[in-house]
């Protein structure tokens, strides 16, 4: 190539994110692998018979993308790209065909990088690499909110599609056309809404500017925000009638390819706006009907039919692609159900009126964060009153969760290896003696200590009197919060468990005989976001017990310095989705939790890479504070 081509060829790159960004080697790399294609109009450019598909960057003229085959909910079955976009993104990323035919509207100048050469380039520019992994999070993402509206289709009953989407109105923040850009965004983060309408003095539509507006056509293109809301948003927006229903919004939004649709009146006046998220968030009677299978249920015959209705509901979620986060709360919701039903089962039998009490879940349970294969870890904090004989009112409280324990285990909940359950005397306590407990494992904190720990401190209650955890949960958080080298012991404990990646090979190997060549994704995976979420918290006062919502709320506090809190969570929840699948897909006893990378497509591998990155971050913000 011509010096002089290639100057223009650099200087057109360094105008479109995300070669912008890039470094001036890898940029020159890119350049130099880059080979341009004159297309004329009306002609092909890449279709689903290409494999594996190279990528293409415009630099003049538009491409149109016709998507092959039946056209789903969220889909956009026709589109166009113009100067400075690539093309197909993810297809390349993941080396499988493209599910669009591009061709050219009018004459088209664009410029092909093989798939070897992208592999290349992902692995030499670290800026290139996070575009293409934000790119395919925000497909994920955009598949994920489909698959949950189609499965809430499925799962809901016809008087909720049918319901008119009057009943569903709520305050709608409307702006006037010359509302500048800033003041529109500004509002609209004040309000924590995704949409603003834009409407004349009458009140009727005139426009609508949504959350991917404001990257799309505002931040990657540098508009100025002084100048009115007019000249970005969507004009004409799709609209429909308060009188219309659910499923006529569903039709609609499929017809056009879009996800707002505004709600006008009779006089055609802005009346409100329903979103795709409305429309899922309006459906999940799937897990209503549910619930109410399980607390209708009068013996536990009847619960544990109702457990395996909960386990196929959820295993079909997961197989409909139901993101990791939304399932793990899906299945910790309906178990809870499941146990408080348990419970109240029992409590026929047993007479415990007027005690005050509480059960607790401990572990991944109490945490919220159940996969499919999990056993019991629970207990009982109670109130003795000075009349009473407290060992025998342990024992009454033992007879009784005897019986909710072997409930819980012919409902799917096998009872606990370590015997980490209610119906052990150790684990059923008073809270002064609760308190003793964990005041002698803070102390003297030995191995055995550290491991309970780690179970124990993430209580949640399930049934009883909650405020009894509640005011534990205070006393602990009032004693790990001074307590220095309890939480360096467990920082100590916690960084042993190193996320598996190697210096020289994507990943390195435990050497299980009995699994070779895999990666345990819940010891070295799961766990150090985990533990870490978990001594932050006990360091810093944090009440919450999920980890996720433990790290939200570190981040909120500055507690995890410049660390991208949304990345973190995204790792930990790729790998519980790794989990999630490989109990599904019925693994052998002790593998459930295991993966062959090898076994994972190309995409997968450098995803889960990723993940491991940032929970070794976490990890080394461990070794910093506590300088291990």
């Amino acid at each position: 190539m011509a010096s002089e081509s290639r100057e223009e060829l650099l200087a057109f790159l360094r105008k479109h994110p995300p070669f912008n960004e890039m470094g001036a080697v890898a940029l020159d790399e890119l350049a130099a692998s880059l080979t341009p294609l004159t297309v004329s109009d009306g002609s092909l450019i890449l279709s689903p018979s290409d494999q594996p598909p190279d990528l293409f960057i415009i630099q003049s003229g538009r491409v149109q993308a016709r998507l092959v085959g039946d056209v789903n909910l969220t889909d956009q079955p026709l589109y166009e790209l113009d100067a400075g976009q690539s093309f197909p993104l993810a297809a390349v990323a993941a080396k499988r065909p493209p599910i669009n035919v591009y061709s050219a509207l009018g004459d088209v100048l664009v410029w092909r990088l093989a798939s070897a050469d992208f592999s290349k380039l992902l692995m030499s520019s670290c800026e290139f690499n996070r575009f293409v992994l934000d790119h395919v999070a925000g497909l994920l993402d955009q598949a994920r909110r489909q698959i949950e509206t189609q499965f809430g289709q499925r799962n809901t009953d016809q008087q909720s599609l049918n319901s008119q989407l009057s009943g569903f109105l709520r305050p709608t923040i409307r702006v006037t056309p010359q509302t500048s850009i800033r003041q529109t965004m500004e509002t609209m983060v004040q309000a924590k809404v995704g949409s603003v309408v834009v409407a004349d003095a009458g009140g009727r539509p005139l426009g609508i500017f949504t959350q991917s507006d404001t990257l799309r056509r505002v931040v990657v293109p540098d508009y100025p925000t002084s100048a009115p809301i007019e000249e970005v948003m969507t004009a004409s927006p799709a609209t429909i009638a308060t009188h219309a229903t659910a499923y006529d919004a569903m039709l609609a939004m499929a017809t056009h390819g879009i996800r707002h649709l505004v709600i006008v009146d009779a006089e055609d006046r802005v009346a409100g706006v329903v979103s795709e998220r409305d429309l899922f968030a309006m459906q999940r009677v799937g897990l209503r009907n549910v619930r109410r299978v399980i607390e209708s249920a009068t013996d536990i015959d009847g619960l544990s039919q109702a457990a395996g209705d909960v386990r196929r509901l959820c295993l079909n979620m997961l197989g409909q692609g139901v993101s990791a986060e939304k399932l793990t709360q899906f299945i910790s919701g309906l178990n809870d159900s499941l146990t408080r039903r348990v419970i109240e089962i029992n409590l026929a039998h047993h007479d415990l009126y007027g005690l005050d009490w509480a059960w607790l879940a401990f572990g991944s349970e109490g945490r919220d964060e159940q996969t499919f294969s999990t056993d019991q870890d629970n207990g009982i904090i109670f109130v003795c009153p000075d009349f009473a004989d407290r060992d025998a009112l342990q024992l009454r409280f033992l007879d009784f969760a005897r019986d909710v324990n072997q409930g819980l285990a012919r409902c799917g909940f096998p009872l606990c290896k370590g015997n980490i359950m209610a119906s052990n005397p150790l684990w059923c306590l008073t809270q002064d003696e609760w308190q003793e407990r964990f005041t002698q494992w803070i102390r003297v904190p030995e191995p055995e200590a550290l491991l309970n720990a780690t179970i124990f401190f993430d209580f949640r209650p399930l049934y009883g009197k909650e405020a009894l955890a509640k005011a534990l949960r205070k006393w602990l958080l009032d004693q790990t919060g001074h307590a220095k080298l309890f939480l360096r012991f467990m920082a100590e404990n916690a960084v042993r468990a190193t996320p598996p990646l190697g210096m020289i090979r994507d990943f390195v190997f435990d050497n299980n005989p009995a699994f070779p060549h895999t990666l345990d994704l819940k010891a070295f995976g799961a766990r150090p976001f985990v533990d870490a979420a978990r001594i932050i918290a006990l360091a810093h006062g944090i009440a919450h017990t999920s980890t996720t919502e433990r790290l939200r709320a570190a981040a909120e506090q500055k507690r995890l310095g410049g660390d991208d809190i949304n990345a973190v969570i995204e790792g930990f929840f790729f790998i519980q989705q790794l989990r999630l699948r490989n109990q599904r897909a019925g693994t052998p006893p002790g593998a459930e939790n295991r993966v062959d990378p090898d076994k994972l497509n190309e995409l997968d591998r450098h995803v889960l890479k990723e993940a491991f990155k940032q929970a070794k971050r976490l990890q080394s913000r461990l070794q910093l504070e506590y300088r291990l």
